[in-house]
């Protein structure tokens, strides 16, 4: 068995035999973390946070539909995801649960692909709920929530405990177009599908106090911009919290998520970390110490005035959401040279190698996230193949290392 340590994550063999029967403690060599493991005859107990898995994702027969179960306490919302989800040929919804108790009995005879998970449900909620699919069947599990501003917190804090990512829940409330929801739940249960749960580990946020306000007339001499697109919440999770934040050093994250859940995002951020977190916008001044979230749809560069750095809003025409990494990137790299660092994270598709292309031609350096600890390896495994000069580096240790590098340019400590 693989047991994935919640401080360090480093990967770790245990004998099953030790667990078979009862509760295992296990120390991590690297971090001397201590794990307890409960056996596979016991339902619950107190554990670590870790996934106790037996390698990837098992193997599926080909041609053979997804299987999915769904998981909600409205029987009407369980019956509205069965016919989103089954009008997609390629997938089946092989069973249902009302609570978070039921869908634990059903996880080890059913083995579905995919689990879909309700947060606000009787008897047993959702993270409760997810914390035992993650230790007892490791499945890659997509939350489908309300994501009402009194909700969001539940929702980001399913990343933490292992949760693929999130959808709201199907509504013609949200604007009618109940073709695009369809399309989009069933991108997202595809995509979760593909994730190997080896990449997935809880997330242990630090406990560090809140960094004060920098001084809003005091300048920043790096600017960092970081890409992610799929699975990108959990990765930004596991960086941004250790950054340090007395370094006069600014942060861009440019995400392929809809703009409409940054802003809960950026909160709950802001809650984790001991940089400032704010949502990037047309006229806001950039400041160091202070992290500015920008969805890929939001047309945003920089403009200097009068010796100050703010964001400015594109035309619609002149750019594209599938290019916004690059774009923000290479004005980055443009406006700042050498003091330029692009980072690509967890993610699917092209966009961001273009950008780093450019900050490494403008004397800056690029960090890419170790393709074997992300939930998405695309983007990241693009990036390694066409910039084999780059550092590659966990998720875990990505703060490190950019802590470490902005201090090296000279920018303090």
């Amino acid at each position: 068995m693989i047991l994935f340590c919640e401080e360090c994550g480093t990967r770790l063999n245990v004998d099953p035999s030790r667990i078979r029967d009862g509760d295992c403690r296990v120390e991590c060599h690297v971090c001397h973390e201590v794990l307890t493991v409960t056996g596979g005859r016991k339902p619950g107990g107190k554990t670590a946070q870790a996934n106790l898995i037996s390698g990837g994702n098992p193997p599926r027969t080909a041609g053979k539909p997804l299987s999915i179960l769904v998981v909600d306490d409205s029987k009407m919302i369980r019956r509205v995801l069965r016919e989103i989800i089954e009008s997609d040929s390629r997938k089946k919804v092989v069973g249902e649960a009302e609570d978070g108790r039921k869908a634990l009995e059903l996880l080890g005879s059913l083995k579905p692909d995919v689990v879909t998970l309700d947060i606000n449900m009787p008897v047993m909620d959702g993270l409760t709920t997810l914390k035992h699919i993650m230790i007892q069947h490791p499945v890659p599990t997509v939350m489908i929530s309300a994501l009402t501003q009194e909700g969001a917190t539940e929702t980001f804090e399913s990343l933490k405990y292992g949760a693929i990512d999130f959808l709201p829940k199907p509504s013609r409330a949200r604007g009618g177009d109940l073709q695009a929801q369809r399309l989009e739940i069933i991108r997202k249960i595809e995509m979760a599908a593909a994730v190997q749960m080896e990449s997935v580990r809880y997330l242990r946020r630090p406990s560090q106090e809140k960094a004060p306000l920098s001084d809003p007339s005091s300048p920043f001499r790096s600017l960092v911009v970081m890409g992610v697109a799929e699975g990108g919440y959990g990765a930004l999770l596991n960086v941004i919290p250790r950054l340090n934040p007395r370094l006069p050093a600014a942060y861009v994250a440019v995400m392929h998520q809809p703009a409409q859940h940054l802003d809960g995002f950026a909160r709950y951020l802001d809650q984790c970390s001991r940089l400032t977190i704010e949502r990037a916008a047309d006229g806001v001044a950039i400041h160091p110490g202070r992290c500015y979230l920008a969805a890929a749809g939001e047309p945003l560069t920089f403009i200097r005035e009068v010796g100050q750095i703010r964001f400015k809003r594109y035309h619609e025409a002149n750019c594209r959401p599938d290019g916004a990494i690059d774009r923000v990137m290479g004005d980055a790299a443009r406006l700042m040279g050498t003091n330029t660092t692009g980072i690509i994270l967890t993610g699917a598709g092209d966009d961001g190698l273009a950008g780093l292309g450019t900050v490494i031609g403008g004397g800056g350096t690029v960090f890419i996230q170790d393709p074997g600890s992300c939930l998405f390896k695309e983007t990241p495994m693009k990036a390694a193949d066409q910039y084999d000069m780059a550092n590659l580096v966990s998720d875990k240790r990505m703060a490190g290392a950019i802590n470490a590098h902005l201090t090296a340019l000279g920018n303090g400590g």
